[in-house]
Order: structure tokens, then sequence, then C-alpha cells
């Protein structure tokens, strides 16, 4: 009877708010975000302390699941897309993508690591460039140079879009090819069948809210930083936590009106423009830099990428206890937590995007999502890292970029670019593009924890979404509040210990995609030479639908979608 009397409740209350949701998944999220926040500020030092000691203890005894999770994942989705299942749609058979691939690939981008690409492109290869994670490099010099952007590369391009594109896989397809609900928990349905609807499937929901707005946090904290550390160069104001929660506020509202627009007209348009003016930006260092040696380091930096993927991969800095006082050593302070960050944004990605890709194959969409983001993250790294190394001078002693590193990290970025003209101006562009990427992150993450809530891929009501971008606003300022100078520090111990659950979540997903994949029977016909003839004649079918016809056929009798339980998989 009181569980009949709290649902009862509940529905009064979203009734009486106009709300269009889950009810349950909505306000116990909701409610825990919002008891969340008040913990953290009453209990700061409690809090900051607990955090603490659970990042400890994750890096140290679990990194080395995380450095070799991540590298499965990404050979998982490598032989998915190369298999017989690369021809499946995330659909039904005869849909179609709704976005052009530009705009497909400027959504998916600025709704992931555009901050973070403005964050780091210059900061991550000049960290490494003067303290070189390798024993006996010498700092400044060409070998450290070169480690500094293959390690950049590896944090930032295959492995970072392969913790988004393993979830997005198996959304798409499980949301689309089963019509279940867009939740997290549909992507379990081959486990746990109709308790997706139950209060198993409703904690993993809530979880993946929670997670998704803290993980979001972390990325504003960082933007917001940047921004803090631009408008101090430009028009002098105080690099302080008061600050930076007057920027969140701000740009909280800019994020808020592009929410209540929707994802066609607001989020595409934000992304469209974003992803211009950051390309602008890019196209002005590559032109006042050594353009020259640019290009060339644009193919030098692919071949050392792809030579030292594979041992980067698999690096655990297994030996830092013999070589550094770290413990872990230094892949705590940053692989690991750029996985479990990163990892904390997979429901949130996975969610928008498969919003996006609906339509698109299983081979168009893994290496759409892993090798265009990939291919621009390197030609970013080249011409911000590189530029920025040989302005500090490779084979020297260091110089202002290294110092400005060594003071703040957000101030990386403006610190490079007050070695080029018009730097003011440019400055105040950099800033610009830091805002943009803010507004879209929070409005396209708006929207998918609507989703995530509602189960449903269309928009909710404009109340419900602002609510959320409200709420990301105010979890990023508490963050910065509860982190205080240390902020950075704070806001890796907070991410690390949410990250952990997480990624088991998106580590389980391999085994239901698995399940998935095997109960749709695909058939594997060759060509008949009358087909073949035909084809080449005057068939008016493209190759595409002709191969896709003969190749893909699906269990016409059953009128009710594969069970991925019991399914098997025939040749």
């Amino acid at each position: 009877m009181p569980s009949r009397m709290v649902t009862a409740t509940v529905e009064t209350l979203a009734r009486k708010l106009g709300l269009r949701t889950d009810h349950h998944i909505f306000f116990t999220s909701a409610g825990l975000t919002i008891a969340l926040l008040v913990l953290f500020l009453v209990f700061q030092d409690w809090v900051g302390n607990a955090f603490g000691t659970g990042r400890e203890w994750i890096v140290t005894n679990l990194g080395w699941l995380f450095i070799i999770g991540v590298t499965v994942w990404l050979l998982f989705l490598i032989w998915v897309a190369i298999s017989k299942y690369g021809h499946l749609r995330l659909g039904e058979d005869d849909d179609r993508p709704a976005y052009s691939n530009l705009s497909w690939f400027a959504m998916l981008f600025a709704g992931g690591i555009g901050t973070v690409l403005m964050f780091w492109g210059v900061a991550e290869p000049i960290s490494h460039f003067s303290a070189p994670p390798f024993e006996g490099v010498a700092p400044y010099s060409v070998e450290a140079s070169q480690d500094a952007m293959s390690i950049s590369l590896y944090h930032l391009s295959l492995h970072t879009w392969a913790i988004f594109t393993l979830p997005g896989l198996a959304f798409g397809f499980f949301i689309y090819r089963y019509k279940l609900p867009m939740r997290v928990s549909s992507v379990f349905y081959p486990i746990l069948k109709e308790r997706i609807s139950g209060p198993i499937g409703k904690t993993i929901d809530v979880f993946a809210v929670l997670g998704t707005v803290f993980g979001l946090a972390v990325s504003l904290g960082l933007g917001t930083s940047q921004i803090n550390a631009g408008l101090s160069e430009l028009v002098g104001l105080p690099d302080a936590v008061w600050a930076k929660v007057v920027i969140i506020g701000l740009l909280t509202v800019v994020a808020t009106i592009s929410i209540a627009v929707g994802l066609d007209k607001g989020v595409r348009r934000l992304s469209n423009v974003n992803i211009l003016t950051a390309v602008g930006l890019m196209i002005f260092v590559l032109i006042a830099s050594d353009t020259v040696f640019l290009l060339r380091q644009m193919i030098e930096s692919l071949g050392m990428y792809a030579q030292d993927i594979i041992q980067l991969s698999f690096w655990n800095d297994s030996m830092a206890e013999f070589t550094s006082d770290g413990g872990w050593g230094w892949q705590g302070g940053w692989t690991v937590f750029y996985w479990a960050w990163t990892v904390t944004w997979a429901p949130f990605m996975g969610v928008f995007l498969a919003r996006i890709s609906r339509g698109r194959t299983i081979r168009q969409f893994v290496i759409g999502v892993l090798a265009a983001p990939s291919l621009f993250t390197l030609v970013w790294f080249v011409i911000f890292g590189w530029s920025a190394m040989k302005i500090d001078g490779i084979g020297g002693d260091g110089g202002p970029i290294s110092e400005a590193v060594n003071e703040s990290v957000p101030l990386a970025m403006f610190a490079f670019f007050e070695n080029f003209p018009a730097a003011t101006l440019v400055q105040g562009i950099a800033v610009v593009v830091v805002a943009l990427f803010f507004a879209t992150s929070s409005d396209s993450a708006s929207l998918v924890i609507d989703m995530l809530c509602s189960g449903d891929g269309d928009a909710g009501p404009v109340r419900q979404r602002v609510f959320w971008g409200v709420t990301e606003g105010a979890v990023a300022a508490t963050l910065i509040v509860l982190g205080g100078e240390a902020g950075l520090q704070a806001l890796q111990e907070v991410i690390t210990v949410i990250g952990l659950p997480i990624f088991i979540l998106v580590s389980l997903m391999i085994v239901t995609l698995v399940m998935g994949l095997r109960a749709e029977r695909v058939k594997v016909q060759p060509l008949t030479h009358e087909q073949f003839l035909t084809h080449n004649g005057k068939s008016p079918q493209t190759e595409s639908e002709r191969v896709r016809s003969s190749k893909l056929s699906r269990d016409s009798d059953d009128t009710a979608p594969p069970d991925p339980g019991t399914g098997d998989d025939k040749e």
C-alpha cells in the first residue's frame, strides 16, 4: 500500500508540473542530484577526502582495467565493422540517414570532445614535452616532442571515440531494431528481458543519468576555467571561483535557450556554427605558423601514431614503483583519468549518437564515428601542438608556453596565441569558440538526459529540458566551489570514482551486442551468375542495393523481434 500511495503522489505531482516522462526515473534522478549537491556543499572537507581516497584506490588497483578495457572495446568495434553484421542498419532495413554527413559529423564532434580539444590542444603536448613520461627522455628534446604528440593522439582519438561508439552502437541496435525505449536499460534486454521496465532497469537508468550529469560537469568545469583564463588575459577578470560561477551561470542561460529550440534547430545549427568557427581558428594557426613544417608533420605524426598505438594501448606503467615516487606512476593522473572521465559521457554520447544516426549501417556508423573525429583530432593536435612545441624551442630549455602550463593549464591556449598577429582578437575568438562548445555540450546533454528519463526519442516538454540544463550548470558550479583553487584535481577525483561503475556497465554492452547480433541470423549469399549479369547490364538498382538485397535477408516468417537470448548464428 505505501508503494501505491507513493506512486499516486508522484504521478499527481508530474501531472501538475506538466511533465511527460517516466516519473520514477525523473524524480529519483533529480532528487539524488540535488541531494548530492547539498551533501557536497555542506560537507566539503569530508566529501573531498572521500573522493580523494576513492580515486587513489581505483587508480592504484584498477587503473590497468581501464587501460586494457578501452583497448578491447576498440578491437571489438573493428571486428563488428568488418564482420558480416556490418550490413545491418540501425533501424529498419529500408531506413536511411536523416542528416547529411556534414551535419552528422558536426553534431557528433561538437557534442563530443570539442571543449576537450580546445582545453588540451596546446596544454597536453606541452605537458608531455616539458615533463616526458618515459624514463630516459630529456625534456624539450626531439624525442620528447615526438612522444608528446603520440601520447596526445592516443588519449583523444581512436580510443576516446571507441568509448563513445560502443554504447552508441548498442543503443542504436536495440532501440531501433527491437523497438525498445530510448534508455540505457534497453541495451541489457538480452539479459534482463522484460525486467528492463522493472526496478533493475530503472536503477540502471537512474545511475546513467547521474553519471551523465556529473561527467558533463567536469567538461563544463574545464571549459569555464579556460574561459576565465582567457577573460583574465583580455579584460583583467580575476581568475577566481566566483568568476567561474558567474561564467557558468551566463553560459547556462545561453545553452538553455538552445535547449528550448530543440535538436534539429538548436543543436544542429549551433554545432555547425561551432565547428566552422573552430576550423577557421585552426586554419589561421596553420597559415600564420610554419605551414610547410606542419603539413610535413601531419604525415609524419600519423605514422608515429600508427607505430606507437599498439605499445601505448597496452602500456600500464607497471615499472613506476622502480622509477618514480608516485606509486602507480604517470598514467594514474593522465590515461586513467581520461578513460574514467570519458566513460561517464558514454550514456550521453551513446544515446545522442544513436538519435542522430538512425538509418546508417553498423559499418558506416563504426567507421564514421571512429575515423572522422580521429582524423580531425590528428589535424588539430598537429597544428596546435607542433606549433606550440616549436615556439617553445625543440631541443632547447623551454619557453613561455611551458611556463604558462606550469602556472595554470587553462592559460596554455592564450599564451600560445600571444605569438601570433592580432593576438588579442584571436584570443577573443578562442573564448567564443570555447563558450560555443560549452553551450553545445550542455544542450546536447540536456536533450539526451530528457530522453533517458522519458524513453522517447522525441524531445519532451521544454520545462523538462530546461530543468536538466540548469541542473548541469548547478553541478558544474558546485564542483568548482568544492575544488576551490585546486579545482582541476577535485574534478579528477570525482570523475574517476563515478567512472568505475559506468565502465563496468559499458563493458557488459559487448556481451549484449554479441547476443543480439547472433540472433539476427544474417545469411551471406553470393551473387548468382544471372544476378551478376543483370546487375552489370541495364539493372536500375545501384550496386549497394543489389549487394544488400542479395546478401542480407532476415527471417520473414517471424513477426516479433528476434530473441537475443536464444538466437543462433547461421552462416
